[in-house]
């Protein structure tokens, strides 16, 4: 319980830099919400249940379109499609006991940056790490929307559009130690930028939105990687035969010196007799 208590806090601590980031960034969706239509508790509920920025788009693009619900429904599932691969990725990072109520929550409450900290994380993932990073990421990020219906209108659109780009330095302070550490790391990350950049410039993919060619270029890649590079397993599972080790039997540890001076008095015997 205290060792959950103690990541629970890391998971804070390391949230603490996305929250400030979110709370700065949903102030430009705070304005596409008001025109909407909606209130501040509408815009903070909206950014609590939805936690993608082009997903909120593409919601508030719908009520203004006075669009059925299930338009807005498919619309939203098209438009965060991504994170069904962050979650089934971030799913072979848990141990294999962990409990499906704890793979739902941690599923409910991925972003980009969440899961970027905790896929990050070496060896096994435990759930209180993103549970600490989103009880601190996810209200500022609807606090942030419900201040920018609030006061979104009354800042000028300089400081509006300096705000936004709070979100693309988050995603830099992901990428950038990984890359450090690993030049396959640091490969894919220089691919996908450049994959990136030549599918947004051809009009053939055009007619696809921006996250489903995000989740096509992360299989792809992401594939390749794999296939190229694959990862040798973890160190952490040497540690059992250590605590295995550790868990020995007391008599059987009482039972090597004794074997030892009876092995020593019966060379001395010998030796006597010689």
């Amino acid at each position: 319980m205290n060792r959950n208590k103690k990541i629970f806090a890391n998971g804070i601590h390391d949230g603490i830099p996305i929250a400030l980031g979110y709370f700065a960034v949903a102030f430009s969706l705070g304005i596409v919400a008001k025109k909407a239509g909606l209130n501040p508790f509408q815009g903070f509920l909206s950014s609590i249940l939805n936690h993608a920025s082009a997903g909120e788009y593409a919601e508030f693009t719908v009520i203004m379109a006075n669009a059925p619900y299930f338009e807005m429904a498919f619309v939203i599932l098209v438009t965060n499609i991504r994170y069904l691969l962050m979650s089934c990725a971030l799913s072979q990072k848990f141990d294999c006991g962990t409990a499906l109520g704890h793979r739902l929550l941690v599923g409910f409450g991925i972003t980009d940056e969440i899961f970027g900290i905790s896929v990050g994380k070496p060896g096994i993932l435990n759930p209180y790490y993103s549970y600490g990073a989103m009880v601190i990421a996810l209200p500022g990020w609807a606090l942030g929307t419900a201040m920018g219906v609030v006061a979104g209108n009354v800042l000028p659109v300089s400081v509006v559009s300096a705000l936004s780009v709070a979100l693309y330095g988050m995603f830099v302070a992901i990428i950038i130690p990984a890359a450090k550490t690993s030049k396959v790391v640091g490969g894919v990350i220089l691919v996908s930028f450049l994959a990136s950049f030549v599918v947004s410039r051809i009009h053939l993919f055009d007619s696809l939105s921006d996250s489903m060619k995000i989740s096509l270029l992360t299989v792809l890649i992401a594939g390749a990687a794999a296939i190229l590079f694959p990862l040798k397993a973890e160190t952490g599972q040497e540690s059992e035969p250590e605590e295995g080790a550790e868990a020995r039997n007391p008599e059987e540890e009482e039972a090597e010196p004794k074997s030892k001076t009876g092995k020593r008095t019966k060379r001395n015997q010998s030796r006597k007799r010689g």
